[in-house]
């Protein structure tokens, strides 16, 4: 398994070992672009893998607050009561940098930086950027990926499309 986030379509795709598409999902990245420099609320690019996996078994609209459960469940009633709130519901797939400098240790680190595929409240638009950095999902579909992938599957976070990777390819570059 393998996955694969393009920024620019605000999609995550999951691969088998074998290449093929098994999945598509559309997803919410940082509202403010790319990047991997701690404290930037930017989306890291490379690659990495799926270090932890939090929140099996939990109901769908689970919040979570630094990797718990809080005992909520997320409504409207409740956003309303916490605007500012930003909501990391029903589960977490925490991510892991695999390259030194670039998204792994010191000022880059994903892991430090609480990087995660996370659930949001269906209220939440997907396929425009509006996270502080993590990749957002809808709780279906963060639950179905959850019980797809294991520990350590690679996650790769781009600035390129399918049909631009396929252009590309086809030019032969």
């Amino acid at each position: 398994m393998h996955i694969r986030i393009s920024l620019p379509q605000q999609t995550l795709e999951l691969h088998d070992a074998h290449g093929a598409l098994l999945r598509r999902y559309p997803v919410s990245t940082a509202r403010n672009g790319a990047g991997e420099q701690n404290g930037s609320f930017c989306t890291p690019r490379g690659r990495h893998i799926i270090r932890a996996k939090v929140g099996a078994g939990e109901t769908a609209n689970t919040v979570f607050v630094r990797r718990r459960p809080t005992g909520e469940l997320w409504t409207p009633q409740l956003a309303e009561q916490f605007p500012g709130r930003d909501w990391i519901l029903t589960r977490i797939l925490w991510l892991s940098g695999k390259e030194p400098g670039r998204n792994r240790l010191g000022e880059v680190d994903t892991m430090r930086r609480y990087i995660y595929l996370h659930g949001s409240p269906d209220t939440v638009a997907m396929g425009t950027p509006g996270s502080i950095g993590c990749v957002r999902m809808r709780n279906q579909d963060i639950i179905e990926l959850f019980d797809l992938v294991p520990v350590y599957t690679p996650v790769d976070i781009v600035e390129f499309g399918v049909e631009e990777e396929l252009e590309f390819m086809a030019a032969g570059k």
